[in-house]
């Protein structure tokens, strides 16, 4: 096998630029053909008098032989990482063609010294599989590729999704720990170790473009495997802070920050779950955003049923949103914002939540509750006993 470099072109873009390959070639009868085994892409860096050492190396890993003469760390490293990509994608060509087999024929076993065993590039597979699996069950990856979304931007939005949920972290992060951490590469095909930084940041801002026809999309799904009814929403905001000026960003403001520090400009963010605690919609406001001002362009875009019921805290629950909640037939609950409370324990009825605790709930009626109609308006008022 050798590296071989290929002028090609970008046919979107027109921009012209080399390519490099890991090919072998093989006689077909009186022809011979050369078989590409790994593109190693635009950004290969290994000087090419390097190339007559680490194609060899490869060569000796992939047929389980031992180095004759060290080789420079970088490079093996290198030879490490093409061959297990090789073993990956062409396991049984490959070994099918050693020249030294590793089991005797007509034996169903050998016997391994355990002390000789070495790790390398040891990496971390659990949630990276449950995650893609769950991708693939619901359509997410056909999903971006009917949005535009191509083979490399594709594996970098799933990359930038699993990566937040197996290592919370900046894109920075993110794109450090599926190069060196994860094997999330070696499932979808793709070596994130010769990816860009820059692409993982550019899948970012793709998907925030596309964030309402894919959470969407999500939701949709979910409700249909689950069987979920939308009767129930959870509507709530917070805001977090940046030391930076931000201004480049027309929604950074200042405002009353809920992590006092009211010197940074803010910005708000709204999530609106359904009653088994899956999203159905999130959303950026600007940093002084009033929350209560925020509810009806949230669950006027979710398109809630009427008779839905909303759950909120008393920041949002103002006077004004409970009348146009009345007035569209939802029902609310809420924490009461009348200083006096009307609890009578004798009236109230405990409940003991998932994490144990007693909760006491006493319903009060709100005057409206008392006209005839086709819904009723409920304010609830819960108290935990300590």
């Amino acid at each position: 096998m050798y590296i071989r470099r290929v002028h090609t072109y970008n046919k979107r873009t027109g921009e012209s630029y080399f390519t490099h390959r890991l090919v072998r070639t093989e006689r077909i009868g009186h022809k011979v053909r050369q078989f590409t085994l790994l593109n190693l892409g635009r950004h290969f860096s290994v000087a090419a008098k390097h190339w007559s050492l680490l194609c060899p190396r490869i060569e000796e890993i992939v047929t389980g032989q031992s180095a004759l003469l060290p080789l420079d760390p970088e490079l093996e490293k290198l030879a490490q990482h093409y061959a297990a990509q090789l073993l990956l994608r062409h396991g049984r060509a490959v070994k099918a063609r050693r020249s030294h087999p590793l089991v005797n024929a007509g034996r169903s076993f050998i016997e391994v010294d355990a002390d000789s065993l070495e790790v390398l590039e040891p990496r971390s597979v659990g949630v990276e599989h449950a995650g893609l699996s769950v991708m693939r069950e619901i359509g997410f990856i056909e999903q971006l590729q009917a949005l535009g979304f191509n083979h490399a931007q594709c594996a970098a939005a799933i990359g930038n999704v699993i990566g937040r949920m197996a290592a919370p972290g900046s894109e920075l992060a993110t794109w450090r720990w599926l190069k060196n951490e994860s094997a999330l590469g070696e499932l979808l095909a793709f070596d994130f170790a010769r990816m860009p930084s820059m692409r993982l940041y550019r899948a970012s801002d793709l998907l925030l473009h596309q964030q309402a026809e894919i959470e969407a999309f999500i939701f949709d799904r979910v409700r249909g495997l689950f069987g979920l009814a939308s009767t129930v929403t959870l509507y709530d905001l917070t805001n977090t802070y940046f030391e930076g000026a931000l201004k480049g960003n027309g929604k950074a403001a200042r405002g009353h920050s809920k992590e006092k520090r009211s010197e940074c400009v803010l910005l708000t963010l709204g999530l609106v779950l359904d009653q088994s605690g899956f999203v159905k919609r999130s959303q950026v406001f600007a940093g002084n955003a009033v929350e209560a001002r925020t509810l009806e362009a949230m669950l006027t875009g979710l398109h809630a049923p009427a008779g839905a019921l909303v759950v909120m805290d008393r920041g949002i629950a103002t006077e004004q949103n409970l009348t146009w909640l009345k007035a569209r037939a939802y029902r609310y609950v809420v924490v009461s914002r009348e200083k006096s409370r009307q609890f009578d324990p004798l009236q109230a009825v405990e409940i003991i939540a998932a994490g144990g605790e007693h909760i006491r709930l006493q319903k009060i009626l709100s005057p409206d509750a008392q006209e005839v109609g086709p819904v009723r308006s409920f304010v609830f008022e819960a108290y935990h006993v300590i």
